[in-house]
């Protein structure tokens, strides 16, 4: 027990001369680093220079797709030059976007005596969603699927999505809510769609979607939806009718064809057509003569 008690005693002070050795030749430290702050507010990149001996440089880089110097030389870099400030060895940005999440690293060097040390702050920029899209059947008839959909992506963290009809939040399972009882919906909030497996004329209603995230929320204009029945006798009337007319259609062409509206016209019966070749004149006889008027008006020398 005693061996264990020594041993902790002196780890102890090996720790400690540590911490004073840190203290006494100085260290790079921050009060926060993982600021998260929404869009367009300010925020402070803490770096903080304990026990500062000495002529000091510091640099600030940006570390996101690749290493973008922020501070260097004693002047502000980049985009920030215009809407930031360095306020003793941190930085402070008046208006952040999200294009400014990132990891920054503050860089010190003791110029007589080397690097002293660094320090990382991982900053995010938190954005507020947008009016996300909505998409609402406008009539679906009973017993049948019906989908509903919400979405937008310009939040940052990804927005949730919640579902309203007229007025009245959807509980995620419709079975803790006696209004909601008896429909049979899923609802992805990552997504947000909303499914009716088995739609009822109790889901009628207007219905909106709100997207929500830690920098604020956003919903979409509401949407009515009607459940209508099937007529089922409509729709065998209407095959009945197509049925009936197209036999009518059938027939009428049939007596056509025995009539014979469609039949092609035929040349008159003994007709020939001229084979008179070109160049040769013939002389036409009168009709009346025959082969007896031939050799009566034929004369022969013997």
């Amino acid at each position: 027990m005693a061996g264990v008690h020594w041993g902790s005693m002196i780890l102890g002070l090996v720790l400690l001369l540590a911490e004073s050795y840190h203290i006494l030749a100085g260290s790079v430290i921050t009060d926060n680093a993982n600021p998260v702050v929404n869009e367009f507010s300010g925020v402070l990149l803490s770096c903080i220079i304990t026990n500062p001996d000495g002529e000091l440089r510091i640099e600030w880089k940006k570390l996101n797709a690749g290493t973008h110097l922020v501070y260097f030389e004693n002047h502000l870099r980049g985009d920030l030059a215009d809407r930031a400030e360095f306020r003793g060895g941190s930085i402070y940005i008046y208006n952040v976007t999200r294009k400014d999440t990132a990891v920054y690293r503050c860089e010190v060097v003791r110029k007589e005596k080397g690097y002293l040390g660094d320090v990382a702050v991982n900053l995010t920029v938190q954005v507020k969603p947008i009016t996300p899209k909505c998409a609402v059947p406008k009539s679906v008839p009973v017993g049948k699927t019906a989908v509903l959909t919400c979405n937008e992506h310009e939040g940052y963290p990804p927005s949730t999505y919640t579902w309203y009809r007229n007025g009245d939040i959807l509980p995620g399972d419709p079975k803790s809510n006696p209004k909601f009882l008896n429909s049979s919906y899923k609802i992805d909030s990552n997504t947000g769609t909303l499914r009716f497996s088995v739609i009822s004329k109790l889901d009628i209603g207007e219905y909106y979607c709100v997207a929500e995230n830690n920098a604020g929320h956003a919903k979409c204009e509401p949407q009515r939806m009607e459940v209508y029945d099937i007529n089922i006798a409509a729709i065998i009337g209407g095959v009945l009718v197509v049925i009936i007319v197209l036999m009518i259609i059938t027939i009428v062409i049939r007596l056509a064809y025995k009539r014979g509206y469609f039949a092609k016209k035929r040349p008159p019966k003994g007709y020939q057509a001229s084979s008179k070749a070109d160049d040769v004149d013939y002389v036409r006889s009168d009709p009346v003569d025959n082969e007896g008027d031939f050799r009566h008006k034929s004369s022969f020398v013997i």
